[in-house]
């Protein structure tokens, strides 16, 4: 029988979709003052990988990743994806969304992302949220899963978060240590 223990702390990521840069810097500080310091930030890339926001946001759409220092116990996504939903209402204009937040975890084999819609492959956490293993870390890559949105499984996208892979690493040794 394996010994219940608590889950090891995973790394907070923010995956942003923003259609106007002029709040680039509002949203990033009220992602701070929620979420604590922000230890990587990527570049802002364009998000062309499906028109499903175009509606609601606009054509103009960009995506970038932010992680954040103070790592989280997995336990907690469920309400930080409760919370990403009310700050979104933030940046509404014309009761429209400007930006979308999705939060995930990262850990040394997957990324975990949040979101309150029901499929066979995610699985119910609580208060609504369910959980999906969007990419594994299998021999020094990440693995996309049939399921895993497009734009998951692009180089860049890989690249983003391997390095954002490799700071988690550096947490948990600076966790051990203290």
């Amino acid at each position: 029988m394996g010994e219940i223990t608590n889950f090891t702390p995973e790394k907070l990521i923010m995956a942003v979709l923003l259609s106007n840069r002029e709040i680039l810097e509002e949203l990033t500080s009220v992602l701070t003052d929620n979420f604590g310091p922000v230890d990587y930030i990527s570049e802002l890339l364009d998000f062309n990988y499906t028109d499903y926001y175009n509606f609601e946001m606009g054509n103009k759409i960009e995506r970038f990743f932010l992680s954040f220092k103070n790592l989280i116990d997995p336990e907690n996504l469920p309400d930080i994806k409760i919370l990403t939903n009310k700050l979104e209402n933030n940046f509404l204009v014309n009761k429209q969304r400007k930006v979308n937040l999705d939060p995930g975890m990262l850990s040394v084999k997957r990324f975990i992302l949040a979101t309150s819609k029901d499929n066979g492959h995610r699985i119910p956490m609580q208060k609504g949220i369910y959980g999906e293993v969007t990419l594994l870390f299998i021999s020094k890559n990440f693995q996309a899963l049939p399921w895993t949105y497009i734009d998951y499984q692009s180089e860049e996208y890989s690249k983003i978060l391997k390095e954002i892979r490799a700071l988690y690493k550096i947490n948990l040794k600076e966790l051990k240590q203290n």
